[in-house]
């Protein structure tokens, strides 16, 4: 690895391990896990590595090759505001862990992830591999509800996005050749292994080439229209309906929404639209995966990435061309946007006879429409892998 090489390099020293997660993908179960719907999602083999070794004086200094900048901070004294770089991540992350656990042994580290971020929940990524680094020079074993749950509040309370915890859970709870079926309402979930008599898939993902920013864009906009539209119906309807902040869709019944959805407006209206629609996506996706169906998953697939164009009106011009181009691309059992749907990309389940196609179809038809991004647009093939260590 490229981090252990440059952490000797720095160091005069071998690292004391190297710590790795991987990046994730949620075929179905788009922009739900913040109003506790279901979720689907597989870990991959390409994710994030960090070589590290313990520093006794609880120092964290910490270099990441995909940034110039290094960050540097005391494992007891995170500083209180955000200061927007890429460690905010991190340092959330160790804030959180000190608040559970008595750290006091900080670490170098040097972190390098495979693949270019945006749509694969790096950020949880990156979060739950120091984490685990961290943990390790501290003497810390930390179960997998603790891990999901610190990472999750590193970016809620530190860094300011509203996500869910789909991100996490993939990257912790998944196993190679199984889909993650979760329940973010009670974290209760299931890992449906995959039919011995399924088509054969891999996982191809497309990068745009542009980068993105989740607190930056209309990603926490579109958690408040969920909520407010979430609000409103139970009004409408004579629910008991609490605190908004704690307001979520799921506690609407969707016989609720048909009746009152015409007095919401339209972008609370679209937004509900989409959580519905997802949430029947995803159990009929359970159920075509338990089945070995991967045409029936993939066309869900699909539908599930029209639905985030038209209800829930994500997507770059960079990314709505990607996913019309993998709809009209044979061998592509189905695809979306992965991750918030801004920028980043898009995954695919592919049928890996037509791989080498694939690839130069989505390629060429791409570039063509953004022949600039022909430096940063990438087409990576992935398979599926287990979660993170711990």
């Amino acid at each position: 690895m490229l981090c252990e090489n440059i952490f000797t390099s720095i160091y005069k020293r071998e690292p004391d391990g190297v710590a790795f997660c991987p990046y994730r993908v949620c075929p179905l179960g788009a922009h739900s896990d913040h109003q506790f719907g279901k979720v689907t999602g597989f870990a991959l083999d390409k994710g994030i590595h960090i070589a590290y070794g313990a520093k006794q004086n609880g120092i964290i200094e910490l270099k990441s090759l995909q940034f110039d900048k290094r960050a540097q901070w005391h494992v007891n004294s995170v500083p209180e505001n955000r200061e927007f770089d890429w460690a905010d991540y991190l340092r959330g992350a160790t804030m959180m862990l000190s608040k559970r656990f008595n750290l006091r042994v900080g670490l170098s580290g040097v972190i390098e992830g495979s693949l270019p971020i945006g749509g694969l929940s790096s950020s949880a990524a990156v979060i739950i591999v120091f984490l685990s680094a961290l943990c390790k020079v501290n003497g810390i074993k930390l179960t997998e509800r603790e891990m999901i749950d610190i990472a999750l509040e590193a970016e809620n309370k530190y860094v300011g996005v509203s996500c869910g915890k789909l991100d996490q859970s993939c990257e912790v709870l998944c196993k190679k050749d199984q889909l993650l079926y979760l329940d973010t309402k009670d974290d209760s979930f299931e890992l449906i292994p995959q039919h011995p008599d399924i088509k054969p898939y891999k996982i191809a993902i497309f990068f745009s080439g542009i980068e993105r920013n989740l607190a930056g864009s209309a990603f926490n906009m579109r958690v408040d229209e969920c909520k407010s539209a979430s609000y409103a119906l139970k009004a409408f309807a004579g629910m008991e309906y609490g605190k908004y902040e704690d307001s979520r869709l799921r506690e609407v019944p969707r016989e609720i929404f048909e009746q009152y959805k015409d007095r919401l407006p339209e972008n609370w209206r679209l937004r509900a639209e989409h959580f519905y629609g997802e949430f029947e996506r995803v159990e009929k996706g359970a159920e075509a995966w338990r089945r070995g169906d991967i045409e029936t998953f993939g066309k869900l697939c699909f539908e599930s990435g029209r639905s985030s164009v038209e209800l829930y009106q994500t997507g770059s011009p960079e990314l709505k061309t990607l996913y019309e181009i993998m709809t009209q691309t044979d061998g592509i059992y189905g695809g979306r946007f992965s991750g918030a749907g801004f920028k980043g990309c898009c995954m695919a389940l592919i049928d890996p006879a037509f791989e080498e196609s694939i690839i130069k179809t989505v390629t060429e038809r791409y570039l063509k429409e953004f022949p600039a991004l022909a430096d940063k647009y990438t087409a990576t093939v992935c398979v599926s892998a287990d979660g993170v260590e711990l």
